[in-house]
């Protein structure tokens, strides 16, 4: 028993020696985390980047490096970045990664953020006058928030030891520079054309952290990729704006067909879903509500279309509404955070033509003649069984006996047509005035 007991343990021992040895890197290896930080510089997206950085400080690795390639973003976003960057107790380095890559508008803040901001041959960077977003604002408030955006800038910069004239031409003027001649203003540090090399040409470099001093040692460190969950990448797909505009529509549409057909229940919960998705996502841009009234304002013109002859002239205006609506959506002068015209015109064309298609189903309903019930008998011909009269008698019509009044005396076997029906009693008409025969 105790042999066995013996070979457990020293099994179980060497078992948990392997795995700690697998995940603790060998003494002397330099480890880097790397964070991509490509498109919007929004909520999901600084929620990434700042849980990247923490956890890159929880494992005890020797820095973190943030490929860059940005149009910009949300000014509440960006300083949420620049905040856990100038925090950040160990090395970040800011990367604009791969050739043609851009650090635009707030992707600037993020650069200048970095212990050493570092570019790709063939990159740029500038563009940084602050838009409008949630309403126009007058020179004197623009002339505030560029200020406000410079200072806060070049007093980024000035933390990492850059100091740079060009700052106040990419704040006030929406300058935007290349890779080299940023090297040459001194609004970088280094030009690197691949990220080995980078870690390469920082070695031995001293940066501050916000624990003090540290001297990077960073050449040939293994890279350790941080990916957003899949959490961060759904709240970032949501967050686009043309996403968030095609799930209101659907949720409408959803709704539409429940409302339209009680008891199907899928269409109702699926709607109700896309419009919910929708509001987080309308809930992350800064949205308009005059674009929102425009909206809902027009597919209540179509939707009362159905039910009010207007020979299309409500459709007509709701489609004019639904497409101003569309396009003022989102309240900034930043196109990247704007719905796009190329699916506002899809969008706008598909609704119309289903508006019009129900229209003309319900025209056509209205129009056509029963053919079912009570109802469809009316214009029908048939023969008198027995003498009708105003107290009544008896027809035979469409292969059935049916209880029938006239006006007019009729006789048994004269030709009847049918003109009206009140219940179950059919109104008839003689079509001839003489019996067939005896």
């Amino acid at each position: 028993m105790l042999p066995c007991l013996n070979r457990c343990f020293v099994t179980s021992f060497l078992f948990i020696l392997i795995t700690l040895l697998l995940h603790v890197p060998l003494a002397g290896g330099a480890q880097v985390e790397v964070l991509e930080l490509k498109g919007v510089i929004n909520p999901p997206m600084a929620s990434y980047i700042c849980r990247g950085v923490k956890a890159g400080v929880a494992s005890g690795i020797d820095g973190v490096v943030i490929l860059l390639d940005t149009p910009g973003g949300l000014d509440t976003s960006m300083r949420e970045i620049v905040k856990a960057i100038m925090g950040a107790p160990l090395p970040i380095i800011t990367y604009v990664y791969p050739p043609g890559a851009r650090a635009a508008s707030a992707g600037l803040f993020v650069l200048e953020a970095g212990n050493v901001a570092a570019m790709a041959p063939g990159t740029n960077a500038g563009a940084a006058h602050p838009v409008s977003i949630g309403g126009k604002m007058g020179k004197t408030m623009q002339e505030k928030v560029a200020n406000d955006a410079l200072a806060f800038l070049e007093s980024i910069a000035r933390e990492r030891g850059r100091v740079c004239s060009w700052f106040e031409d990419a704040v006030l003027a929406s300058s935007s520079i290349p890779a080299k001649e940023a090297l040459k203003v001194g609004a970088i540090d280094l030009i690197a054309p691949s990220l080995p090399q980078l870690l390469k040409d920082v070695e031995g470099r001293r940066v501050r952290t916000s624990r003090g001093p540290v001297i990077l040692h960073l050449a040939g460190a293994s890279v350790k990729e941080c990916k957003p969950t899949a959490k961060e990448r759904i709240l970032y797909f949501l967050s686009i704006p043309n996403v968030a505009y095609i799930l209101a529509i659907l949720g409408f549409y959803g709704l539409l067909f429940e409302l339209s057909n009680p008891g199907l229940i899928f269409p109702g919960i699926v709607g109700v879903i896309f419009l919910i998705l929708s509001f987080y996502s309308f809930h992350t841009l800064p949205l308009s509500y005059a674009g929102v009234f425009l909206i809902l304002f027009g597919l209540g013109l179509m939707i009362l279309d159905i039910k009010v002859p207007s020979h299309g002239l409500l459709t007509a205006g709701g489609v004019v509404s639904f497409f101003l609506g569309s396009l003022m959506l989102v309240d900034t002068s930043a196109k990247y955070l704007k719905v796009s015209l190329r699916v506002v015109a899809p969008v706008a064309m598909s609704t119309v033509l289903f508006m019009v298609a129900i229209v003309a189903a319900g025209l056509r309903a209205q129009l056509r003649r029963p053919y079912s019930g009570a109802e469809s008998l009316v214009g029908e011909e048939g023969v008198a069984r027995s003498k009708v009269d105003f107290s009544g008698g008896q027809v035979f019509v469409h292969g059935e006996i049916w209880k029938a009044v006239s006006s007019r005396p009729i006789l048994p076997g004269t030709k009847v047509k049918v003109v009206g029906v009140k219940g179950l009693m059919l109104e008839v008409d003689p079509q001839e005035e003489t019996p067939r025969g005896p």
